[in-house]
């Protein structure tokens, strides 16, 4: 696959730190991923995606310092989509567009 190429799983981490607005970190990237994609998201998964994302300049990340004391002070990782990665995902949905155009009779199971 070329490196400017989105796989499924690549695509819906993009899509849920878009959607996590000012709160991009990778436990809400996870919890949004199992909610809403209907799959369980390893940590170890998880964290190969965004490397995978982030060499490809897709993602970049910056540590932050932790608020929840539960986490005794570890940083958190908060991820931000780049100029790049927000083009992947336009390519992607076009894409998507163009195969599922005429399909919803068939998709909807009213033939």
């Amino acid at each position: 696959m070329p490196s400017d190429t989105l796989g499924e799983f690549e695509l819906l981490v993009l899509l849920s730190i878009l959607r996590q607005g000012d709160e991009p970190y990778a436990n809400r990237v996870r919890d949004d991923l199992e909610a809403h994609g209907r799959r369980t998201v390893t940590r170890g998964a998880l964290y190969r995606t965004l490397d995978r994302l982030t060499e490809k300049g897709f993602v970049r990340w910056s540590l932050e310092a932790d608020r929840v004391p539960e986490r005794g002070g570890h940083p958190m990782r908060r991820l931000a989509v780049t100029a790049s990665g927000l083009e992947a995902v336009r390519r992607s949905r076009d894409v998507l567009r163009t195969f599922l155009e005429g399909l919803d009779p068939l998709l909807d199971g009213s033939r």
